[in-house]
């Protein structure tokens, strides 16, 4: 009989690393808008980038709380009432925060568990970690169009202290 053996890729540490590199990226893209332009501009019928962090606001920290409680919350866009880049800056660090404690307070164990995520969609707690970091960056990437349609160097992505 073969004996598998599986070998750690990643670590839970890093993984967090890995996440907060991509909003340290997403926070300073959020920078580099001039206030009008972050509520007002898009391209192609797009979102105007305010509501991309909007959404990404909605979804990390409360998701991580939501998770670490084991109590499935609907997602709630609607609940952020943010008209500032100032506030949505301010927001952005709070939720950092939010997604550090809870991250840090879930066990490994609970990676593999399937989880009811905004009462919506059932997977395991590691493909939700994984969807929070690949949506921001999809976001981050309209953002990108979007600054350099303004003329604006947006910061270089492998940037992510």
């Amino acid at each position: 009989m073969d004996t598998v053996t599986s070998a750690q890729v990643i670590n839970k540490d890093a993984l967090l690393r890995h996440w907060l590199g991509h909003r340290n990226l997403t926070r300073r893209v959020i920078e580099a808008f001039p206030e009008k332009e972050l509520f007002g501009f898009s391209i192609g019928g797009m979102r105007p980038f305010s509501q991309l962090a909007i959404e990404l606001l909605s979804i990390g920290g409360p998701a991580m709380e939501s998770i670490v409680k084991d109590e499935p919350l609907p997602y709630n866009e609607e609940a952020l009432r943010l008209i500032t880049k100032e506030q949505i800056l301010a927001k952005w660090d709070e939720q950092t925060d939010v997604i550090t404690r809870y991250f840090n307070q879930l066990p490994l164990e609970r990676f593999s568990e399937t989880f009811n995520l905004f009462g919506q969609y059932e997977f395991p707690i590691i493909d939700d970690i994984f969807y929070f970091i690949d949506n921001e960056i999809h976001h981050r990437g309209q953002g990108y169009v979007y600054l350099r349609a303004l003329g604006i160097e947006p910061p270089m992505f492998w940037e992510r202290d």
